[in-house]
């Protein structure tokens, strides 16, 4: 039986789909951080953007704004469905061009 310490560093490598998985969901919430950012525009300030996969093709979407993060505040925040390509099907509220 392995030591203790062993188990973990085991435990915590990925498997090679478990890898590309991650990767992709990586890739997938960059298109859609991009595609908010295109369609609503750039807020002065600009901290980031969050995009949180809550299941399937759901996603809840922060921008946060400020002139640092720890005056940091959610400027805007959507619900929204989008595909394997980040296309969006649904988003509530809607978003539409602020800046």
């Amino acid at each position: 039986m392995a030591p203790k310490k062993e188990q973990n560093a085991m435990a915590k490598k990925e498997s090679p789909e478990a890898d590309q998985t991650t990767q992709k969901r990586g890739i997938l919430e960059g298109l859609i951080r991009e595609r908010v950012l295109l369609d609503l525009g750039e807020p002065p300030n600009l901290l980031r953007v969050n995009v949180l996969q809550l299941w399937d093709d759901h996603y809840r979407v922060n921008v946060f704004v400020g002139p640092d993060s720890t005056s940091a505040k959610v400027a805007h925040s959507f619900f929204l469905r989008a595909d394997s390509t980040g296309k969006f099907h649904k988003s509530t509220p809607a978003i539409t061009r602020q800046y």
